[in-house]
């Protein structure tokens, strides 16, 4: 044989040697991996039996371990979005958000993290946060406006800080709720009783400056009103307290407390109607504002009753543009429309100075 044959049947016989060499240490590899998972079930089946074979206390230790296993991993953000009818019951509000929900988060850092995470309550949570700063910055803006821009800056900034008070902390205590209501049962309560008091805090701040301006010459009936919405929105605060307030089922009686809370005002506006005149009331006192403002927060509270659209599109709106949002939506535009009004009627009393004419107008 000559040399060359020679060294083609050596390099025929390695090629061969390494194909079955790499044959044979896939199958060595493959079933390594084989005996891998068998050794993990057996394990899992054996962990699983030795912990129905523990005692009561071996049992609680062991779900305790588990309990921080899965705390820590809500520490580092590793959840996914579940289904509505997974949840635990007290998870559940509105069964037409059919997926995209939070898992329980019994970590305030993985709750406060979920901010940016997608789900049923980013829009929520972003709407009233992102409206919480505009009227913060806002208010400082105004409150710090020179005293030459007011006939009275004392009470006027007191009566106008009413409405930002009442703005930033309904708005504040909504995000926070929306932020942190799956941490617990016991932590979504107390939020929920916070977030149902900002809600009348706000329908109270609004009553103040409108009522300073629009009865700044009758003293008298400001203050009955004042007292008498102050009563109102202290009764709405009380019965929210209640635990049954929160639940599902009393979603339209929460709608109508608040909703009636703001149809107070439909007195002392009739009484200031009758009293200037219709056309000095939609003109010189603002009340087409009013009325817009009105109108926003009712449709806000129906549209949150009824939870349209969901209703009519199930499962099409769990992350966007369901009735929650569009209810807070709404209501950061009212509370805007409103502040512009109380602008415009302070702006009217500064020009008209401080007194009080007879024929004068407020």
């Amino acid at each position: 044989m000559s040399p060359s044959a020679a060294l083609g049947n050596t390099e025929h016989t390695s090629d061969n040697q390494t194909q079955n060499g790499s044959v044979l240490g896939r199958r060595a590899m493959h079933s390594e991996g084989e005996q891998r998972e068998e050794g993990e079930e057996e394990e899992e089946r054996s962990a699983d039996e030795g912990f129905m074979g523990m005692t009561p206390l071996l049992q609680a230790h062991h779900a305790m371990e588990r309990m921080e296993e899965f705390v820590h991993k809500m520490w580092e953000g590793r959840w996914r979005v579940i289904p509505h009818d997974v949840l635990p019951d007290w998870l559940k509000d509105n069964d037409y958000l059919v997926h995209g929900h939070r898992p329980p988060m019994p970590s305030f850092r993985a709750c406060f993290k979920s901010i940016f995470r997608i789900h049923t309550e980013t829009g929520n949570i972003w709407t009233h946060l992102l409206g919480c700063l505009f009227f913060l910055c806002l208010g400082i803006v105004y409150m710090f406006r020179p005293n030459m821009s007011f006939v009275a800056p004392f009470q006027e900034k007191i009566v106008i800080g009413a409405f930002f008070l009442g703005a930033i902390l309904c708005l504040s205590f909504s995000w926070l709720f929306h932020t942190v209501y799956c941490h617990s049962e016991g932590v979504s309560r107390v939020f929920s009783k916070l977030d149902y008091s900002g809600i009348a805090f706000l329908i109270m701040g609004s009553f103040v400056p409108w009522l300073y301006y629009s009865f700044y010459c009758s003293p008298q009936p400001c203050f009955i009103y004042l007292i008498v919405v102050c009563v109102l929105g202290l009764a709405a605060i009380t019965v929210s307290q209640c635990d049954f307030f929160a639940t599902p089922q009393y979603r339209g009686v929460r709608a109508g407390v608040f909703v009636g809370l703001g149809l107070s005002g439909v007195v002392p506006t009739l009484h200031f109607m009758i009293s200037e005149g219709f056309l000095k009331a939609t003109t010189i006192g603002q009340m087409g504002w009013l009325f817009l403002m009105a109108v926003l927060y009712i449709t806000g509270a129906c549209l949150y009753a009824a939870r349209i659209p969901e209703r009519f599109f199930p499962g099409k709106c769990d992350i966007w543009f369901h009735s929650h949002q569009l209810f807070h939506i709404l209501v950061v535009a009212g509370a805007f429309v409103h502040f512009h009004g109380v602008c415009n009627l302070q702006e009217f009393r500064y020009m008209a100075g401080a007194g009080c004419a007879e024929d004068g107008a407020l």
